[in-house]
């Protein structure tokens, strides 16, 4: 189900990681880009159901949900987001994500912690020397109720506190609205508050966005404006990341690669619970943006509880016994 997007005339302009990509005349005004979006391929609902569905029943043998297991954890952005965090529960999860398992120095780490802009300090500090990525949310999340000004304050001290990653959201209003360019614009400028250090994902709220339509759009749309990662959820909703909307956001980034040569990662988040669904979304990847984006770099799994299950199914492949969840530490 291609997501080929139509012809952009002129050069490629813009930085890797900055907007344009080729398409500036498709962001040059908010009608252009609103012919742009619109003209994007409509979704087949029932077909990218039945593919996602089908991708999800693959048998995984046990060599493979070894290197699957180990590979989905590695892609694991432990996070916490809660108003009652303390600096003690962000220290204890960098501890976590550093060495998952205590009893197992051959697990590998996570790819980051996520934490609010104010504990980055206290995570950079947990996570220090190991390679593990310190990830803020920023730009008023989860709801992206507030003006740009304070959006990119938001932004700018989760940079200068030491984030190598920051998630922003996207104005759902806005977007919904049919206001393509105030988002546009948005998005833009946070990126250029990352500057170099930080590479920035943008979240859509997928379950708010109501159509597969709208999810391609939103994809394309964050995709011009810079976005490193495309991430489907906050986590704070009803409906979060499904294999459906990831594999559409997935032939979005894949089509966006072959037209411009900028390759942009997948970030589902919220309800992958378990080692389970983790390998149905790894299997989603493959066979669908490809090998390239088999790597944490360019996909990651938005979770807190997901990774103890990981770590169960672990113990018990390399074990034969099932230790049950008295034998991980709690998130």
């Amino acid at each position: 189900m291609p997501t080929t997007a139509p012809a952009a005339n002129g050069p490629a302009q813009g930085p890797a990681n900055g907007p344009a990509h080729g398409f500036a005349d498709v962001t040059a005004s908010d009608s252009t880009l609103r012919r742009f979006l619109h003209g994007l391929p409509g979704v087949d609902t029932v077909g990218l159901e039945a593919r996602a569905a089908s991708l999800g029943t693959r048998s995984i043998k046990t060599t493979a949900k070894a290197y699957a297991l180990d590979l989905a954890i590695s892609m694991v952005d432990l996070t916490t987001l809660e108003g009652a965090d303390t600096p003690g529960k962000v220290r204890a999860l960098g501890a976590k994500s550093v060495r998952p398992d205590p009893t197992d120095r051959t697990a590998p780490a996570t790819a980051a912690v996520c934490v609010y802009p104010d504990m980055v300090p206290t995570a950079r500090e947990a996570v220090a020397g190991s390679g593990v990525k310190v990830a803020s949310v920023a730009t008023a999340f989860p709801a992206g109720r507030a003006s740009l000004a304070v959006k990119l304050a938001d932004v700018r001290e989760a940079v200068a506190a030491g984030a190598d990653e920051v998630d922003m959201v996207i104005d759902r209003g806005a977007f919904l609205a049919g206001n393509y360019m105030k988002v546009y614009d948005e998005i833009a400028a946070v990126r250029e508050a990352c500057g170099t250090s930080a590479r920035l994902k943008v979240i859509f709220e997928t379950g708010e966005l109501s159509t597969y339509d709208n999810i391609r759009r939103a994809s394309w749309l964050g995709m011009l404006a810079g976005a490193d990662f495309i991430k489907t959820s906050t986590g704070k909703v009803a409906v979060n990341a499904t294999p459906a909307n990831t594999l559409l956001m997935l032939e979005a980034v894949r089509d966006f690669r072959a037209q411009t040569g900028v390759q942009v990662g997948v970030k589902p988040a919220g309800g992958i619970r378990t080692a389970k669904d983790a390998i149905k979304f790894l299997v989603l990847v493959n066979e669908t943006a490809g090998e390239d984006w088999l790597d944490n770099h360019w996909f990651r799994f938005g979770a807190s509880s997901l990774l103890n299950d990981l770590l169960m199914q672990r113990q018990k492949l390399a074990t034969g016994r099932y230790s049950g969840p008295d034998y991980v530490t709690v998130d």
